[in-house]
């Protein structure tokens, strides 16, 4: 484990270190506001804060949830396990670190300090965030609900997320990012940290209502150990003024797995730069990066996806599908399939186009508009499911969609 001065010596070198991909942002013209948290309570929340939770699928009544965690800038939180659910902690960062001294081994080990000025300038910056751990065994079939605000313009909100499914545990995760419509730019820094132990299953769902003044930066890192298995959803169906996220998974257990669904809908001028890495390091490996892009306006998506298979007998597969809605859209895809060992099989599908002229009459004959039969067509194309949920999970995350995408068609 590195300690805290090296860890800041590392970060003070890497603070103008350009990220490998995306736009890089001057981050002079943001300011960050430190304040102490302040614990909030349900009734705390505005009319207004409920309604733009609500968008993104946090219920702030807790109901059918094993616990919930929401966030408003760098200031005030809620974290709470709201049933009396054996074997789960859902705690604030700063606090999970301040009780745990294990934890530290944790922290900055799946995302390196240094990878960027945007990890650098996060740990030089006070954070919070939430951590999240299912203890040995232990099924958590309810969902955890974070949640992640930005309400202050001009401002950065600095989170580091730390999750632990620990041997043998199941636990589910619906989060949602949202800031309201007229906050000025801002940006968001979000470092998220996950370990899938022993046999362990994890899946993470997050819904995203960014607005068009904001960046975004989040920086992801997975371990998954034998036999584990890690399944990440991940939707934005707003606006934003960039987005750049590229999730790095290591699958360094015999037999673990890992599959990476992306859901883009890109509207206005929005530049969404989005992926996936799965490194397969063990024997019996395998997993899959899927994207579904849709881009309209001015809006421009890259889609990219890596597989890296270093040793004999893994499997993977990397899958690309993006629709056109306008002249002035533009939609990339980026594959890359790196092998280094013989018997690794890995491969690749992408397509790119415009909603069929077939689809559009037949729907047409069926006595719907053209801008009607359209929005079914996206409906159809930007479903979000993920195998193996539990069907109320599903629900939770179709919903979540469904009124997300509903405020952009």
């Amino acid at each position: 484990m590195a300690d805290s001065n090296e860890l800041r010596d590392r970060a003070k070198r890497a603070l103008t270190r350009p990220a490998t991909f995306g736009e890089d942002l001057d981050l002079d013209r943001y300011t960050f506001k430190p304040t102490e948290p302040q614990r909030l309570t349900v009734e705390d929340l505005s009319d207004e804060d409920r309604r733009l939770v609500e968008e993104v699928g946090f219920n702030p009544e807790g109901r059918d949830v094993a616990g919930s965690y929401i966030q408003f800038d760098n200031e005030s939180f809620l974290a709470d396990v709201f049933i009396k659910q054996e074997g789960l902690e859902v705690l604030p960062t700063r606090v999970a670190l301040e009780r745990y001294d294990w934890l530290h081994d944790y922290l900055w080990r799946a995302v390196p300090v240094d990878a960027d000025k945007y990890t650098a300038l996060s740990e030089l910056r006070e954070y919070d965030g939430y951590f999240i751990r299912a203890h040995e065994g232990q099924s958590i079939q309810m969902p955890v609900q974070p949640c992640l605000v930005i309400k202050r313009g001009k401002s950065i909100q600095n989170v580091h997320n730390i999750v632990i499914a620990e041997p043998g545990s199941e636990l589910h995760i619906v989060t949602g990012c949202a800031t309201p419509s007229h906050v000025e730019r801002s940006l968001h820094l979000g470092v998220s940290e996950f370990y899938i132990k022993r046999g362990a299953r994890l899946t993470f769902t997050m819904v995203h209502k960014w607005n068009e003044a904001v960046d975004v930066r989040p920086r992801t890192g997975v371990v998954v150990e034998r036999n584990g298995i890690y399944v990440s959803s991940y939707a934005i169906l707003s606006p934003v003024r960039s987005l750049q996220t590229y999730p790095k998974v290591r699958l360094i257990g015999r037999n673990a797995r890992a599959d990476l669904y992306t859901v883009v809908y890109g509207v206005g001028r929005s530049r969404y730069d989005v992926g996936g890495l799965l490194s397969l390091e063990a024997p019996g490996t395998r997993g899959k990066v899927v994207s579904r892009t849709i881009a309209k306006d001015q809006s421009e998506v890259t889609a990219r996806g890596e597989l890296s298979g270093q040793v004999s007998g893994v499997r993977a597969r990397l899958e690309c599908n993006g629709l056109l809605l306008s002249e002035e859209a533009r939609i990339r895809a980026v594959p890359i399939l790196d092998a280094s060992a013989e018997g690794v099989e890995l491969s690749h599908e992408a397509t790119v186009g415009k909603v069929g002229a077939d689809q559009l009459n037949y729907l047409m004959s069926r006595g719907l508009t053209e801008d009607e039969a359209t929005s079914l067509i996206v409906r159809g194309f930007m479903h979000l499911k993920a195998p193996d949920l539990p069907p109320s999970l599903q629900r939770a995350i179709d919903e979540a969609v469904q009124m997300t995408l509903e405020k952009g068609l």
